[in-house]
């Protein structure tokens, strides 16, 4: 399969003052596509730096990074901005959901800043909700929805655009342990159909549903570990 992900030595140092921080050291993986990659480790171990990486949110001090085989580093604001509208779904632990908008205006914004217009987006959108069961919530705000389904609301719309790669960063952290195995069975729904899929993750059973775990510690992958999984 080809590789949708390529780190080479990736480096992230922050400096406070006069000391400099190394976030990350020598970060070094392929994802091919389709893959469900599960990312763990203690707070301050580097997972968050990573995904901001990934997620193009920020750029790394050393090394490579290729999304799609285009280097990050070499990419304009612009070019950096369409990557993350079309080639990455974004899912957060805190939903960033709109409070006043409805479920449907909340899935139809990557698709607003695409633009796609109205008709064709507002299908897609219906689609999305419809994917992961809440075509009876589409018009209702989020003070409406159950933690759980905001958390389908944010998945939909990390969806729209069909992009290469999911980043989930903890995306079970704020919800109660059965409504977190409801979104464990959406993210292994969504692996079955395809998708590429990164994400964070404290949850060791979230974590067992993906096929590789990588261990961070001190900002350096100490361990990877094969869980025999393929869908």
């Amino acid at each position: 399969m080809a590789a949708i992900i390529d780190v080479q030595g990736l480096g992230k140092t922050y400096e406070v003052g006069n000391e400099k921080i190394d976030a990350l050291k020598n970060i070094t993986f392929t994802v091919a596509s389709g893959e469900f990659i599960a990312i763990m480790g203690q707070s301050g171990s580097g997972k968050s730096t990573l995904m901001n990486l990934l997620g193009c949110l920020d750029t790394p001090s050393a090394g490579k990074y290729c999304i799609n085989g285009k280097e990050v580093s070499s990419l304009s604001e612009d070019e950096l901005a369409h990557i993350r509208n079309r080639e990455i779904g974004f899912i957060f632990q805190v939903f960033h959901l709109l409070p006043r908008s409805t479920a449907l205006h909340n899935v139809e914004l990557p698709l607003i800043y695409s633009g796609v217009k109205k008709a064709v987006r507002l299908d897609i959108a219906r689609q999305a909700l419809q994917s992961v069961e809440l075509s009876d919530r589409m018009t209702h705000k989020p003070s409406e929805l159950s933690g759980g389904q905001r958390q389908r609301v944010a998945i939909a719309r990390a969806l729209v655009n069909k992009p290469s790669l999911i980043l989930a960063d903890e995306p079970t952290g704020n919800l109660d342990s059965r409504t977190g195995e409801e979104i464990v069975a959406v993210f292994q729904d969504l692996h079955r159909r395809g998708n590429t899929i990164i994400m964070v993750t404290h949850n060791q059973e979230l974590a067992d549903l993906s096929q590789r775990i990588f261990y961070l510690k001190d900002g350096e992958i100490v361990k990877e570990e094969k869980t025999g999984r393929t869908k």
